[in-house]
């Protein structure tokens, strides 16, 4: 039986996804010739500025429907950037306390987006130790411990619901190519490429999914060779995707494609966004953008037409200080000449090549 509290609470959810789950849909101007048209779905548009806000609210809802989360239950994550900036959100507007756990490296801005919906960080020295310090924590005080790697690819619902995939493939009706050839994403906790993947097998569509990964990550390695025990040891410049592990909540299965894509073409390619489109995004969008370039230019060396969906994950204002700051690209080592070079003739041909 719901209780009154917890059935208070899913309808303030439920009210923020009607507020907010059509985000926009923006079109990348490509030459209008090759006949495919490329998508930016603006998740950077959240209350919460990025596309972890849909997670965050799945996350939140999973554990009410559960019966994990109750009044004054505390609510614990272990994260440091936009996933625990959407869940303090949340957890402020259901009135429950919320901890995250965060390396001692966190950068103040981020502990002050935390903080500023009511948060609050738990420091600890090395990332490795965040989920078993969060599992801790919520042991301790009764909380709940919501692990977004390991429970992204179950709390959505795949079948709808208003869902990501189910918000794009509305926007696309009335496009001249309303189902897309290809469907491009990051993968941070593999939520949202299990999502999609999940939903275009489900309504039975054409629709391929493509994965995009950054340096240090081990996704594309454990796609690519079946072992999920695949590690790096390393930590992704790409924030908000990318992991040292093959997370329990990535979904091998429902992907077609993967890329890894070097760091510096994802900063060059949202500075090319920038100046083509007005638009300012972080870094993983660039990941999204690379990996698009390059099945556009598979198609058109196909002869085919169509469209392809991307995301904008979140804002390029919270990155004024490290992706759009040459100081601090250079203190990386990238050149980001040559992958603008190749971008900026992709636009122009339609060829993608690598030099």
């Amino acid at each position: 039986m719901t209780s009154d509290w917890t059935g208070s609470a899913i309808a303030l959810l439920e009210a923020d996804a009607n507020r907010s789950a059509d985000t926009h849909l923006h079109v990348f101007p490509l030459p209008a010739e090759w006949g495919i048209d490329l998508y930016l779905k603006d998740e950077s548009v959240h209350p919460t500025g990025s596309l972890k806000h849909r997670l965050a609210r799945s996350l939140i809802l999973y554990g009410l429907v559960n019966g994990r989360i109750r009044e004054n239950t505390t609510l614990v994550e272990a994260s440091s950037g936009s996933t625990a900036v959407s869940e303090a959100y949340f957890a402020r507007m259901l009135g429950l306390p919320f901890v995250t756990v965060v390396p001692r490296s966190t950068s103040q801005e981020k502990i002050d987006l935390i903080e500023f919906y009511g948060g609050s960080c738990h420091f600890v020295d090395s990332s490795p130790e965040m989920a078993p310090e969060a599992e801790r924590l919520a042991a301790e005080c009764g909380g709940h411990f919501l692990d977004q790697f390991t429970y992204a690819e179950r709390a959505t619902d795949w079948r709808g619901n208003n869902n990501i995939a189910e918000s794009v493939f509305s926007q696309l009706e009335h496009e001249r190519h309303p189902v897309p050839s290809w469907i491009v994403v990051g993968a941070g906790t593999g939520g949202t490429s299990a999502t999609f993947g999940r939903y275009v097998r489900y309504r039975r569509h054409h629709t391929r999914i493509a994965v995009v990964d950054p340096e240090g990550s081990a996704f594309y390695e454990g796609w690519r060779t079946g072992d999920p025990s695949v590690t790096t040891g390393c930590q992704s410049r790409i924030e908000g995707i990318g992991r040292p592990r093959v997370e329990p909540s990535f979904v091998p299965g429902v992907i077609d494609e993967m890329f890894p894509v070097p760091d510096a073409a994802s900063v060059a390619a949202i500075r090319l966004l920038r100046s083509r489109t007005l638009h300012w995004a972080g870094g993983s969008t660039g990941t999204n953008l690379v990996g698009a370039f390059q099945l556009i230019a598979r198609m058109r060396a196909r002869g085919e037409q169509g469209s392809v969906v991307t995301l904008i994950c979140d804002s390029g204002t919270r990155y004024l200080d490290t992706y759009y700051s040459d100081e601090w690209v250079a203190a990386q080592g990238w050149d980001l000449a040559p992958h603008r070079a190749r971008m900026e003739r992709f636009l122009a041909s339609g060829e993608w090549t690598e030099d």
